[in-house]
């Protein structure tokens, strides 16, 4: 197929319309000396704009090292958890920064209402896909701040049991007894309520004993009293109560309640059950467990009740 010669000449037209000019690089002196002139007044006028913004950069990164330290200060007064100090303090020196950065970008002629824009976009779609995370991040500050909970205490949080080994900004790690290395989201925690077993220092143990009826009961009584009150574990403030809780369908329920420090509660609990048990056993002292009686007759088969009549 032939082009026509107006749609070739219309053809060159717009190609050389849309062709970029070339640079026209001077070859003669007085040319490379009219380009040098024209880059040094370049330079001239651009140099104190530049100058400004290295100066805003500068100055500005030092009052937010300042600012940094005077509120890393002024949170570490306040006795808050060290890691949420840090957290927050570099958070402020960030937006610090970056508002620096800002300043010096409009010292240089950049149109920052757009760039402002730009970055107010952005953290509105990082806030929204993070939405979950930013929940547990604000329940950590809450955490951290109200303290409800620190390293080393025997909590029940988020449906789980154990030690506290860290409080984080997102999540929470807890050690359970049977040595389970729980990462419990701090939103999680802050949702339901939470058991703080080791912020009073002493936590009551539990138990109950029967005996029978028919068993000697001040001599119960004197027995568990001994094995508590020699128990070096057992808190003499706010002491031990032992005293008959109730009657059962077969024994005489005592109650058997010591303090100890949360770290102890097991032992104890173990270790008072195998001595009660002992120490009944060497008194002769019963422990009833579930009895049933079953009396057995033999009913007359109908040959034998027509013998009979």
């Amino acid at each position: 197929m032939f082009l026509t010669q107006d749609a070739a000449e219309a053809a060159d037209t717009a190609s050389a319309e849309n062709t970029v000019p070339a640079i026209e690089i001077p070859t003669d002196l007085d040319g490379i000396q009219n380009l040098a002139n024209t880059a040094k007044e370049k330079v001239i006028e651009f140099a104190p704009a530049v100058v400004g913004a290295l100066a805003i950069l500068f100055i500005g990164w030092i009052i937010a090292r300042i600012v940094r330290k005077v509120v890393a200060k002024a949170l570490g007064k306040s006795k808050l958890d060290e890691t949420l100090i840090g957290f927050v303090s570099s958070l402020v020196y960030m937006g610090f920064m970056a508002f620096v950065l800002v300043a010096a970008l409009g010292k240089l002629g950049v149109n920052t209402t757009s760039f402002a824009a730009i970055i107010g976009a952005a953290t509105f779609a990082i806030g929204f896909a993070l939405q979950g995370s930013l929940a547990s991040f604000a329940a950590g500050v809450m955490l951290m701040i109200f303290r409800p909970m620190k390293k080393g205490d025997l909590v029940e949080a988020g449906g789980v049991l154990g030690v506290v080994e860290e409080v984080g900004v997102f999540a929470t790690i807890i050690n359970t007894p049977d040595n389970k290395r729980c990462i419990v989201a701090n939103s999680t925690v802050t949702g339901g309520n939470i058991i703080n077993y080791s912020a009073n220092g002493s936590i009551r143990v539990d138990m109950t004993f029967g005996i029978g009826y028919d068993d000697d009961m001040d001599k119960a009584i004197e027995l568990m009293e001994s094995i508590l009150s020699t128990d070096p574990r057992v808190l003499k403030e706010p002491g031990f109560t032992v005293a008959c809780s109730g009657h059962g369908a077969s024994s005489v329920d005592f109650a058997c309640r010591p303090w100890v420090h949360p770290n102890h509660y097991w032992d104890v609990w173990f270790d008072t059950h195998k001595a009660v048990k002992e120490a009944f056993d060497k008194n002769g002292i019963s422990i009833p467990f579930p009895q049933q009686d079953v009396w057995m007759h033999q009913v007359a088969s109908p040959e034998m009740a027509l013998k009979s009549a």
